[in-house]
């Protein structure tokens, strides 16, 4: 019969013979000592194409097996039928291709041979030259078998048995990595592993390994005699990949994580980290993702010499043995379509903790918890607020806690001449436990009319009014009079008008378009009592091209500008095929010639005001550089000048970033220090597979700029060089990183940082 479907219990008459019976005639597969050593070209595709269903398959017997074949052959003494011809067979979601398919009706026996895929149906799929199966087609024994899994990843054997969906191999290999390079020519896999025995069970999606090991590049072996991950993004428990390092301060680090797959959305990693010239610590992590939203908790802990004063060495007689950790805590659940629920929580034991052990460079851990309702014309919060300094001669008592602060905001169509109205009710308690406490409440109402006239200007009006009450108490334990206010309760009223014009002029420029947009605005507002009320947000002011026309220069709500200004500047923009570039300048002028409340060196304290501005250019995706600055109206001097620039691809990069802050303000205004800084940061793409990165900062500030530095104009803070691989299944890394600062324990000195991870390998 050629090229004919048939069924073979309904042609034949024929009717399968269990299972159970059908197993017990399986062949054993041979010593694996007996078998030659497996080829990268033993893992690579057999090319033949998956047997799809067929289109008969439609049978309401599970039993019967549905096959396509050019002819057929029945001996009827022998009870034999032989199915030659692009033989396809589909029984039960088990699909079978091959040249040539023996069934031996009277031992329930199926030899396949000559180009055989054999798909199960998890859709793993069995490549083989020979294959003895039950006439279940789902056991039996392969020869030459090449396993690709549906998760991902394949396993090669010489031999291999199939038993109950459990496939066993002996001397095989495994690997999630491609065997074939651009010319599909094979090559060694970047990482396999070799076993004498393999078990794959597709029920858990799990192998487990007996006399493994793990190969890399072909080369390198690590020895693991009893080993098992999942596959196809599967969790469960297990080892995760070591992290080995090396540091001044606490010599080689090994740490091992232990992964516990609590759940398919909980799990749990226990990592120990031994140090050889510390005690050793114990790190958690818990995650938790659920119908309302997810949270992280991560911790660590150890005993080892911490010091409260870190202007000295750590010795014995300046320090002491004592528990130190660190917790960190985040979550956020969304309660409804318009209530979310979230916080942020760190806490450490000691200033010196994180950097010692690597953990982090933050100088101030911030806590926040947060509830929040928004939707499109409403917004309301409740926020708590609680730093920990790790800043050297800060005192923990003089850092504030918000308990806590409640916004609530809404804005409507005015429904006369076509404004918006926008209302906000803000209330804030700020303590702390040596230094000033003070509360705050206030109630505003803003309103906003646009239009546009028929030459194209842009038109805005706004009037703006907030009444504040304010109680403060231990105002003089704030050293900065500015920042104190009154003791007691204390009343404020502000009231504010401004107008704003903007005329964008668009035009053809060089084959593009170019925008240009003069600008002016107004704004009028009385005097306002700001000395009288505590300064808690308002203190890093600064003129920037970003607050050059807000109705109020300064930050937060503690401070408002007062008297009438002018303000003018120009924004430019071209827009060129590939190219980008887009600018602004400015500059305001105050009427009044009282004495302002901005600190000197701010460019706001005179009347004409500093010129500040912006620049932007793009040119396709391979350059980007921004520059800020703020010119002295005055000597044009450069008092901020700020550049950040990317050139090159997303392989091949470099970063620039350099900062310098020239106010000439006096060290009592902590949050408007001059500061100078280099930042230089590249990566190389020297191959396909192989990149060299580094990072440098330097800081160059000195005592000309700030008398409290310890910079001699050009010192490193820290850098970063390394080294890494990585392609679609193997990440290698190695990095060298050094600190230049010594705090308390944690040291300057060199780290060295050896990362391996292996891709695919579940988690």
């Amino acid at each position: 019969m050629t090229r004919k479907a048939l069924l073979l219990s309904a042609a034949l008459g024929l009717c399968l013979a269990a299972q159970a019976r059908a197993q017990d005639t399986a062949a054993p597969p041979e010593s694996p000592q007996e078998q030659p050593p497996l080829l990268p070209a033993d893992l690579q595709d057999r090319g033949t194409a998956l047997p799809p269903p067929l289109a008969t398959a439609s049978s309401e017997d599970a039993n019967e097996i549905q096959f396509n074949a050019d002819q057929i052959d029945y001996d009827y003494e022998a009870e034999i039928v032989t199915a030659t011809g692009d033989v396809r067979l589909y029984r039960n979601s088990q699909r079978l291709r091959a040249d040539r398919v023996v069934w031996n009706r009277n031992t329930g026996q199926v030899v396949a041979e000559g180009n055989i895929v054999l798909v199960s149906p998890e859709g793993d799929a069995a490549y083989g030259d020979r294959i003895e199966l039950t006439d279940s087609l789902k056991d039996g024994m392969v020869e030459n078998m090449l396993v690709v899994l549906d998760a991902g990843g394949r396993i090669a054997a010489r031999r291999g048995v199939r038993n109950g969906g459990i496939i066993t191999v002996e001397n095989a290999a495994y690997t999630p990595c491609s065997v074939t390079d651009s010319a599909n020519c094979p090559k060694e896999p970047s990482w396999k592993i070799t076993a004498d025995r393999v078990v794959y069970n597709p029920e858990v999606h799990r192998i487990r390994y007996t006399g493994a090991r793990i190969s890399i590049f072909g080369i390198a072996s690590i020895p693991l005699p009893v080993f098992s991950h999942p596959i196809g993004g599967q969790s469960d428990d297990g080892f995760l990949t070591p992290d080995i390092r090396y540091s001044r301060t606490n010599g080689v680090q090994f740490a091992l994580p232990y992964f516990f797959s609590l759940a398919p959305n909980r799990d749990l990693t226990i990592t120990p980290r031994v140090y050889s010239s510390v005690l050793p610590m114990m790190q958690a992590e818990y995650r938790e993702l659920n119908a309302l939203g997810s949270f992280r908790v991560n911790a660590y802990g150890t005993y080892s010499r911490r010091s409260d004063d870190l202007t000295v060495p750590i010795t014995p007689a300046t320090s002491k043995n004592d528990f130190r950790g660190y917790l960190d805590m985040v979550g956020r659940y969304q309660l409804d379509p318009n209530w979310t629920a979230s916080a942020s929580l760190r806490l450490t034991s000691d200033r010196t903790f994180l950097r010692r052990y690597d953990i982090s460079r933050d100088d101030r851990l911030r806590n926040n918890i947060r509830i929040e309702r928004i939707d499109p014309d409403s917004y309301f919060s409740i926020n708590a607020w609680v730093i920990q300094t790790l800043r050297v001669g800060e005192r923990q008592g003089l850092q504030p806690f918000a308990l806590p602060e409640l916004d609530y905001r809404r804005r409507m169509n005015d429904g006369v001449i076509g404004g918006r109205f926008e209302f906000q009710v803000n209330t804030l308690a700020i303590s702390r436990s040596d230094g000033q406490d003070s509360q705050r409440a206030f109630a505003s109402a803003r309103w906003d009319l646009r239009r546009l006239t028929a030459w194209g200007q842009e038109l805005t009006l706004t009037a703006y009014g907030r009444g504040d009450v304010y109680n403060t108490s231990d105002s003089l334990l704030t050293t900065v009079a500015s920042y104190r206010g009154k003791d007691g309760i204390g009343f404020r009223g502000i009231g504010a008008v401004a107008f704003d014009v903007k005329w964008p002029l668009v035009g053809e420029m060089f084959g593009g378009t170019q925008r240009i947009s003069p600008r002016v605005q107004v704004v009028a507002a009385p005097r306002i009592e700001n000395l009288a009320v505590p300064n808690e947000d308002a203190r890093a002011v600064d003129l920037e091209d970003s607050n050059l026309f807000a109705l109020n220069r300064f930050p937060g709500y503690d401070r408002f500008e007062d008297s009438t200004r002018f303000t003018f500047g120009i924004d430019y923009s071209l827009y060129l095929p590939g190219f980008t570039l887009d600018a602004n300048v400015g500059q305001s002028y105050r009427l009044s010639s009282n004495a302002t409340i901005f600190p000197d060196g701010t460019g706001l304290t005179d009347r004409l005001s500093d010129i500040v501005g912006r620049t932007v250019v793009r040119f396709r995706d391979f350059v980007s550089v921004t520059h800020r600055y703020r010119i002295d109206k005055d000597t044009f001097g450069i008092r901020r000048n700020e550049l950040d620039a990317a050139i090159g691809s997303r392989a091949t990069y470099v970063q620039l970033g350099y900062l310098r802050l020239n106010r000439n303000i006096g060290p009592a205004l902590e949050d408007l220090q001059d500061r100078e800084e280099a930042r230089v940061g590249a990566r190389v793409q020297i191959s396909k597979f192989w990149a060299v990165s580094g990072s440098v900062l330097v800081d160059l500030t000195d005592r000309q700029e700030d008398i409290t530095s310890q910079s001699d104009g050009f010192e490193p803070v820290r850098h970063r060089l390394g080294v890494s691989y990585e392609d679609d299944c193997l990440r290698l890394g190695l990095t060298w990183k050094r600190d230049y600062e010594t705090t308390g324990d944690a040291r300057r000195g060199n780290s060295y940082i050896l990362s391996l991870a292996f891709k695919n390998l579940g988690r």
